[in-house]
């Protein structure tokens, strides 16, 4: 008896936590409408980050647009970083600065332009220019919605702006899709 109780409780355990670890990772049986406040959330270990995947390739199945909600709490932004898809950002509260050095024939992003953003603006981000989204007010959060084409975004990330466009670290998978990333199987 007390075999077959381990047994049981280690498979409910195991099934259970494969069920789970399935609906995360899984666009079946995810349904149409959701409640925003009810989907995961995480900082991915960076402080001052709140960041939920509304709609993303990994983890829902799209296969031509993301959807992010990011808040970024006072004193706190993105890395400098550049990725070969377009990104769309409108400012639903608070105010910052995005910092964008354009793509040239320069080896290195060089001396970024300085843009004021602020609540209902909105931008875009040319593929492969360097950039940075900074929280540069004291006093409220800065959040916005992302949109970014061509799923699942592969990141290069930057020391600083001068750093060479070589030297910059890919991120593959990004943060938010290191739980359900599978590499795609070589087709040879």
């Amino acid at each position: 008896m007390g075999r077959m109780c381990l047994f049981l409780f280690l498979f409910l355990r195991f099934f259970f936590s494969s069920v789970a670890t399935a609906s995360v990772c899984s666009s079946k049986g995810l349904p149409l409408v959701r409640n925003l406040s009810e989907v995961p959330q995480s900082n991915f270990g960076r402080a001052g980050l709140s960041h939920i995947t509304v709609a993303g390739s990994v983890l829902h199945g799209m296969k031509e647009v993301e959807l992010w909600l990011q808040t970024f709490a006072p004193g706190t932004g993105t890395p400098i970083h550049r990725h070969s898809c377009e990104e769309v950002f409108i400012v639903l509260k608070g105010s910052g600065t995005l910092f964008l050095a354009s793509s040239s024939d320069m080896q290195y992003p060089g001396k970024p332009q300085e843009f004021s953003i602020f609540s209902n603006s909105t931008f875009y981000i040319p593929i492969n220019d360097a950039h940075q989204v900074w929280n540069t007010n004291e006093n409220e959060d800065l959040q916005m919605l992302v949109v970014i084409s061509r799923p699942p975004v592969k990141v290069f990330i930057y020391k600083d702006w001068f750093m060479p466009h070589i030297a910059a670290q890919l991120k593959l998978p990004y943060y938010w899709d290191e739980e359900c990333f599978y590499p795609p199987k070589d087709e040879l």
